[in-house]
């Protein structure tokens, strides 16, 4: 695979667009929820919705310890919860038509395409869960994917999307970060991508008060995320007020 590299497309906007892929691009936090909450009461324990928005968009090696911290059995063996986790998703990812592309996600790829944009796919789960996402999204849609157990560090650290920036050939500050979460719009941020956060659950991240608020764009779906809005994010200096 050849870089991508800037100007690429004979354009002076974005370059690459980096997408999330939990809760992001695909609606598989209810099939995650569905093994939480069998992981939760395998351990006698009950699952929260205060859990499940703690956790959001961290990986494994990170949401593992704070379910178990807040489930109150902090003694747990994370490695074997973790496994348990992993495997059971897995199972549900791969049961007929279980992964549903969330709303506009399809149209923005499409038009991503349709306009010669560079994009990759970067998630905290592992490659056994993002492969059958790929198989039902279209692995062709992304030149670049990055997986959570290919990485050293997980969101919110910034290693993944300065990977994929990498492996693309790109400048990060062109390439902009889609993500659902705060964990993974700090990593976003911290790799020097412009980012968009489309929450996935009701969050004070979108509150003015939030302390990303200054430096993230909000959009209540990706149907409003435009080629205009990217190309305007990945041009604009880094101080300059969000949109």
């Amino acid at each position: 695979m050849s870089p991508v590299g800037d100007g690429a497309r004979g354009h002076d906007g974005v370059t690459a667009v980096l997408f999330d892929m939990d809760g992001l691009l695909v609606d598989t936090e209810p099939l995650w929820t569905v093994a939480e909450h069998e992981l939760a009461a395998s351990l006698g324990a009950r699952f929260t919705p205060e859990i499940k928005a703690a956790m959001i968009g961290h990986g494994v090696d990170t949401a593992l310890p704070l379910m178990l911290s807040m489930l109150g059995v902090p003694d747990a063996d994370p490695h074997a919860a973790a496994r348990f986790l992993i495997e059971r998703t897995a199972e549900l990812f791969g049961e007929p038509e279980r992964i549903v592309p969330m709303p506009g996600a399809v149209a923005l790829l499409d038009a991503l395409a349709a306009a010669g944009i560079a994009t990759a796919l970067v998630s905290s789960s592992f490659r056994i869960l993002m492969d059958p996402v790929l198989a039902a999204i279209g692995a062709d849609r992304f030149a670049v994917t990055v997986a959570g157990d290919e990485v050293s560090r997980r969101k919110p650290h910034p290693e993944p999307y300065l990977t994929a920036a990498r492996l693309l050939g790109v400048d990060p500050t062109r390439c902009v970060v889609l993500e659902d979460s705060e964990a993974g719009a700090r990593a976003g941020l911290d790799a020097g991508c412009p980012t968009i956060i489309v929450p996935s659950l009701p969050s004070a991240t979108a509150s003015t008060a939030h302390p990303l608020a200054a430096e993230l764009t909000v959009r209540p779906s990706l149907h409003e995320v435009t080629l205009d809005l990217l190309d305007l994010l990945a041009t604009q200096p880094a101080n300059a007020a969000r949109p």
